[in-house]
């Protein structure tokens, strides 16, 4: 049952590929006070053990995880309707949620979630995801990652949950990311200089990031 006295939106973070949540919880405790403090994170583990070197070694302590596997060119998928099941089950025990923010491997999944429960092959069992943060994206079906068999019509049509993205200039994944935003009908986008990773917030981007957190929480109390 939705809680009536949640006083800041709920969100359920999903953390880059071969990392954690522990990790996310770091990168993201740089934004400052003014934007933490209108939100209520929670900062989940995949649920499959790294099965490879993780990029963060040396940088950050393990263990690290993967919320699914797949082939060397991204065309099959490994584990993606456990990974789906696994992250429906902590939303029913430990919600309700009304977003998803999502980091790299992460956001690709966060990206893909709404247009998937709109379809009724995900997130059956709980209540609609009401806006996404997505960092350094991309899009299954996209330029890079083909599609697992349960996502192939995620962002057909376009998807009208409000979504706030962002993209750095050095980011290898920057090109995947910026066509994600073709699969939303109004994103809002924020730049960065820096590369694939979780950015700290300047003025202007803290000013982006209010006003998105205001405006979709005003609409999800509207819809309470």
């Amino acid at each position: 049952m939705e809680n009536q006295l949640q006083n800041k939106p709920r969100i359920l973070c999903l953390h880059g590929f071969r990392t954690s949540a522990e990790i996310l919880k770091k990168l993201v405790g740089k934004w400052p006070e003014t934007v933490l403090g209108n939100l209520d994170l929670v900062f989940l583990d995949a649920p499959f053990p790294a099965q490879g070197k993780a990029d963060v070694e040396g940088l950050f302590d393990p263990p690290y995880y993967e919320w699914f596997q797949s082939n060397q060119d991204f065309t099959e998928y490994i584990n993606f309707e456990e990974c789906l099941a696994y992250i429906e089950d902590y939303m029913l025990k430990h919600g309700p949620f009304h977003g998803l923010l999502g980091f790299s491997q992460g956001a690709i999944l966060a990206a893909a979630l709404p247009g998937m429960q709109a379809q009724g092959v995900a997130l059956t069992k709980v209540p609609k995801i009401k806006f996404l943060i997505i960092i350094s994206g991309a899009k299954f079906g996209g330029s890079r990652f083909g599609s697992p068999k349960l996502a192939a019509n995620a962002f057909s049509p376009p998807i009208p949950c409000p979504s706030l993205h962002f993209i750095g200039e050095t980011d290898f994944m920057k090109q995947e990311g910026t066509a994600l935003l073709e699969s939303f009908v109004d994103p809002v986008v924020i730049h960065h200089p820096r590369g694939h990773t979780v950015p700290r917030l300047d003025e202007k981007a803290q000013e982006t990031v209010l006003q998105f957190i205001q405006k979709i929480w005003s609409i999800s109390l509207q819809e309470e």
